[in-house]
């Protein structure tokens, strides 16, 4: 009987993957089943010395956590850039890691095959996944938080770039000659709707901007979008990330106003730039999206 018992309780186990999330002011790690739902999740905050103490420990204990669950693999989703398969990574909001070997680190601590990409790209895997864009083949998703990234997916394909990092729209110049930005170039979008750009600009935390502030933000990536539009033919723009959350539908609308004034080719009408749908949910499902892709390719 025993055995029986022992034989049921195997086949009951749930099959998930690991997924961690390394954002410029929080890490979190979660254990997702591979229908997209969050069994577990936990985070810290981000610290300014030494992260990898942190992070390890954070994945340490979500691992310890779990029970009767079978974990296939771990996905990581982390700010760029970084080499092919997230290798070594050099977040620009991470200032502690250049080079950083994330990959073999958490497949070290883990036992676990691990799979590194940026996490903007987790956000569009995600959101084509079972989210705002889940129903279509072209689109692009952007974070907006610390820093500003995108993820580009055309004929249902995940773009990936020469060595990994394909979308980063934070780094489209939307000024000439603007502000400098942490990459060491003038005029970026990330130079003035980041976070951090944010409080540069006015000393508050960006869910207290003034009002002329968000409208200008939203103006910024509207105008931005229009040009990845433009050149990638797509029919929807999705956004996640705390700040453009926080900020909400004046964001939003400003955006789509934006785009509008700017995009006057036939084949952008109708494209619209609209909040994720898994909302705080979409970045760990996004990291475990991650294995999840790497899996299905295997």
């Amino acid at each position: 009987m025993s055995t029986v018992l022992g034989i049921v309780k195997e086949q009951e186990r749930v099959a998930a993957i690991l997924a961690v999330d390394i954002g410029g002011t929080k890490l979190a790690a979660a254990v997702v089943d591979l229908d997209g739902k969050i069994i577990l999740r936990d985070r810290v905050p981000t610290p300014a010395r030494d992260p990898w103490t942190t992070l390890a420990n954070l994945i340490k204990r979500v691992q310890a956590s779990i029970s009767d669950v079978e974990l296939l693999a771990c996905g990581v989703a982390c700010g760029g850039p970084m080499t092919l398969n997230g290798e070594k990574v050099s977040p620009l909001h991470i200032a502690a890691w250049h080079d950083f070997e994330l990959c073999s680190m958490v497949a070290e601590i883990t036992a676990l095959p691990t799979f590194v990409d940026n996490d903007a790209k987790a956000l569009a895997l995600s959101e084509g996944w079972m989210g705002a864009t889940a129903h279509l083949q072209n689109f692009m998703a952007v974070v907006v938080g610390t820093g500003v990234g995108a993820g580009l997916v055309l004929e249902s394909q995940l773009l990936d770039g020469r060595q990994g990092n394909a979308g980063h729209i934070g780094h489209i110049i939307v000024e000439p000659d603007g502000r400098a930005c942490l990459c060491g170039g003038f005029g970026c979008l990330e130079a003035y709707i980041s976070g951090p750009a944010i409080l540069l600009q006015t000393g508050r935390d960006p869910m207290y901007a003034p009002a002329n502030v968000v409208q200008r933000s939203g103006q910024l990536l509207g105008r931005a979008c229009a040009s990845v539009a433009a050149v990638a033919d797509i029919s929807r723009v999705v956004v996640g990330g705390s700040v453009a959350l926080g900020w909400g539908e004046a964001f939003f609308q400003a955006a789509n106003t934006e785009f509008v004034l700017r995009s006057k080719l036939s084949f952008l009408a109708g494209v619209d730039i609209v909040p994720v749908g898994l909302g705080n949910s979409s970045a760990l499902i996004g990291a475990a999206a991650i294995a999840r892709r790497k899996i299905g390719e295997t």
